[in-house]
C-alpha cells in the first residue's frame, strides 16, 4: 500500500510538471503581477555580450485615481558576477528611486521613473553609466547592430548609408536626448548620453483606474558594456507598512545575445550537458560489460546502479536538447521539456534509493531491510521527489513570480533534509559493525567492512558539501560569462561520486576492502592473509588463509585450509585455535 502511494504521488507530480511545461516560457518572459505588495520585484537577470539586446514592455500598470503622485519605476544595474546586489542590500528600508541616481556609487545603474502626472518616464544614469544605447523598441536599433556578421568594411563603403543610418537613429532616440554621432566613427552605434532622457508613457482610462504602458530597448554595443544586467521593478509606497499599494501590471521581456537567447553564462550548457550525457552513457555500457563478464555473484543493487547511470544520461541528454531549443527559439519545446522533467524525477528517486540501500548494507551486510530502513524510505523518497519538483519550478519559472521565492525556500529546506536523511543508514551500518566487532568472533572482518562504510560516509559528505556549498560559492565568485562552470563542476562531482561508488561496491567475491591480513588476527602469524568471500550476506565470514611463501586454502564447514604438514604443525603450536571463522 505504501509503495502504491509513492507511485501515485510520483505520477501526480509528473502530470503537474507536464501541465507546467505548457505555460513556461524561457527567455521570452511574460509576467503577470496581480495584487502584489512587494517592495521590489526582480524581473530578469541576464548576461549580455556585445551585440545583445534587452527589450522590455510594461503594460496595464493599474493606478487608482488620485494616487498619481506615488513613485514607481524600474532600475537596471550591471554587475560582473551573480553575487548579492549591492544596491538592494543598502536599500532594504528605503526606496532607491527616491534618491538621486548620481549619488549611487556601487556600480553602473539606470533609473526609469514613472511620472504619472505628466505621462513620461524619466531616464537617468549613474556616473559609471553615462552613455546608453536606448531605443523606443528593438525595431529602432540600426540593422548594422542587429546583424552580427556584417563587416565594418560594408558599413563604411558609402557615407550616404552612414548618414541615412544617422538620421534614422536620431528619429528613434527619445525626445530631449543628446545625440553624439559626430564623435563616433562610421562603424559605431548611435550612442546617447544618459542625461534628460524621457520615454513616452501611454495612459488609458477604464472604470475608476488609469492604465499605463511604456516600451524601450537597450542595445549592448561595446565590450565595455558587457555584464550581468539585473532589472527590478520598485514600488516606493510599499516601503511604508501603513501605505501598502497593490501592484497590478504585465511585463514582457525578451533578451538576446546576437540571435542567441541564452545568457552569456549559459551558452556552453547545451554542449556541456550533451558531453556529460555521452560520458555517463559510455560509463553505463562499461558497467554492463563488467556485470556481464563478472564470474562472481551479482545482486539487485548492481543492476539498480546501472539503471541510475542510464537515467542520469537520459536526463542530461533531454536537458541539452531543451537548452538547445531555448537557445534558438527562446522557449521550450513541450515534448522535450516533459521528457526532461520525467527523467529528472526518476533519476532523483533512483539516486536516493541507491544511496540508502548501499548505506543500509543491503546485500553487502544483510538481505532484509529493517523496519527503520523501510520507514526511512517512505520519508526520503517523497521528500526527494518534492525537492526535484521545486528545483524544476525554480529553474523554469520567472524570477518575478511571487511563488518563486517560496519554491526556492522549499527546495533548500527539503534538499537539506534529504541530504541529512541519507546519512542515517550509513551511520546505522557503521554503528552495527562497531558493535559486532566487539561482540562476535569476527572482529577483523567487521573492521574491514567498517572501513569501507566509513569511506562511503566520507564520500557522501564530500559530494553533498561540494554540490551544495562549493558550487554556490563558485557561482557567486566567477565572472558572469563563466557561470556555466558551477554546472560543470556539479556534474563532474556527480560523475566522480558514481565512479567511486561503483568501484568500491563492484561485484567481486574476494573484495579488497574485506581482506584481512594475518597480523590483524595474530601478531605471530606475520605471513598469513585472510580474504573474506563476501558473495552475499548469508555467506559472509567464509575466509581463505594463504601464505606468501607457500600457498594454502581454507576448508571445512566454513573454511578450508590446505597446507604442508610442517606449516600446519607450526600453526598449531603457535595458536590454540586455527584461523577458522563461521
Amino acid at each position: 500500500m505504501s509503495c502504491g502511494r509513492v507511485r501515485n504521488f510520483t505520477a501526480a507530480v509528473v502530470l503537474i510538471l507536464a501541465l507546467l511545461a505548457t505555460i513556461v516560457f524561457a527567455r521570452r518572459h511574460h509576467l503577470e503581477v496581480r495584487d502584489d505588495f512587494r517592495r521590489y520585484i526582480l524581473l530578469s537577470t541576464f548576461g549580455f555580450y556585445a551585440g545583445g539586446v534587452l527589450d522590455v514592455q510594461v503594460s496595464h500598470f493599474r493606478v487608482d485615481r488620485g494616487t498619481e503622485s506615488n513613485v514607481f519605476g524600474l532600475s537596471l544595474d550591471k554587475t560582473m558576477s551573480d553575487s548579492m546586489n549591492p544596491y538592494l542590500d543598502s536599500h532594504q528600508d528605503k526606496c532607491i528611486l527616491t534618491e538621486a541616481v548620481t549619488a549611487q556609487s556601487n556600480g553602473p545603474i539606470v533609473f526609469f521613473k514613472m511620472d504619472l502626472k505628466n505621462n513620461v518616464v524619466n531616464v537617468s544614469c549613474s556616473k559609471e553609466w553615462q552613455n546608453i544605447h536606448l531605443y523606443k523598441d528593438r525595431s529602432g536599433i540600426p540593422a548594422v547592430y542587429r546583424s552580427k556578421r556584417q563587416s565594418f568594411a560594408k558599413v563604411s563603403d558609402s557615407k550616404m548609408v552612414y548618414m541615412q543610418r544617422r538620421r534614422r537613429a536620431a528619429s528613434d532616440v527619445f525626445p530631449h536626448s543628446q545625440d553624439t554621432n559626430e564623435g563616433l566613427d562610421m562603424g559605431s552605434a548611435a550612442s546617447t548620453v544618459c542625461s534628460k532622457l524621457t520615454l513616452p508613457l501611454e495612459r488609458k482610462t477604464e472604470d475608476d483606474f488609469y492604465y499605463y504602458s511604456f516600451h524601450f530597448a537597450i542595445y549592448v554595443a561595446t565590450k565595455q558594456e558587457e555584464g550581468l544586467y539585473n532589472l527590478y521593478f520598485h514600488s516606493c509606497p510599499n516601503y511604508s507598512p501603513n501605505n501598502l499599494y497593490e501592484l497590478n501590471f504585465n511585463v514582457d521581456i525578451e533578451e538576446k545575445n546576437s540571435g542567441n537567447y541564452l545568457s552569456a553564462g549559459e551558452m556552453p550548457l547545451p554542449a556541456l550537458y550533451f558531453m556529460m550525457s555521452l560520458l555517463f552513457f559510455l560509463s553505463g555500457l562499461f558497467w554492463l560489460f563488467i556485470l556481464r563478464k563478472s564470474r562472481h555473484p551479482l545482486f539487485k543493487i548492481h543492476y539498480l546502479m546501472g539503471v541510475l547511470v542510464f537515467l542520469k544520461s537520459l536526463s542530461l541528454m533531454f536537458h541539452a536538447i531543451n537548452y538547445h531549443f531555448i537557445e534558438v527559439q527562446g522557449e521550450h519545446v513541450e515534448a522535450w521539456a516533459i521528457l526532461y522533467y520525467i527523467t529528472h524525477l526518476l533519476k532523483g528517486a533512483v539516486l536516493i534509493i541507491t544511496i540508502v540501500l548501499i548505506g543500509t548494507g543491503w546485500t553487502f551486510i544483510k538481505h532484509i531491510l529493517a523496519d527503520k530502513d523501510k520507514k526511512l524510505f517512505m520519508i526520503v523518497i517523497p521528500l526527494q521527489v518534492l525537492a526535484n519538483v521545486a528545483e524544476i519550478i525554480i529553474a523554469e519559472s520567472d524570477e518575478g513570480d511571487k511563488e518563486y521565492s517560496t519554491w526556492r525556500d522549499i527546495f533548500m529546506l527539503v534538499d537539506l533534509l534529504c541530504c541529512g536523511a541519507i546519512l542515517f543508514p550509513v551511520v546505522w551500518s557503521i554503528r552495527h559493525l562497531q558493535e559486532a566487532a566487539g561482540t562476535d568472533g569476527k572482529a577483523a572482518i567487521n573492521l574491514r567492512k567498517l572501513k569501507l562504510f566509513r569511506q562511503f560516509y566520507i564520500m557522501i559528505v564530500c559530494y553533498i558539501y561540494f554540490t551544495r556549498i562549493i558550487v554556490i560559492l563558485l557561482k557567486i565568485t566567477v565572472a558572469f560569462q563563466y557561470a556555466w562552470l558551477d554546472e560543470m563542476f556539479k556534474e563532474m562531482a556527480t560523475y566522480v561520486f558514481f565512479v567511486l561508488t561503483g568501484y568500491k561496491f563492484r561485484p567481486v567475491s574476494q573484495h579488497p576492502y574485506f581482506s584481512v591480513h594475518g597480523d590483524d588476527l595474530d601478531d605471530d602469524a606475520d605471513d598469513g592473509e585472510v580474504e573474506i568471500l563476501t558473495q552475499s550476506g548469508l555467506s559472509e565470514g567464509i575466509s581463505k588463509v594463504t601464505n606468501r611463501s607457500q600457498p594454502s586454502q581454507a576448508a571445512g564447514s566454513a573454511t578450508l585450509v590446505e597446507s604442508h604438514e610442517e606449516e600446519r604443525e607450526n600453526l598449531i603450536s603457535k595458536r590454540e585455535s586455527s584461523h577458522e571463522y563461521d
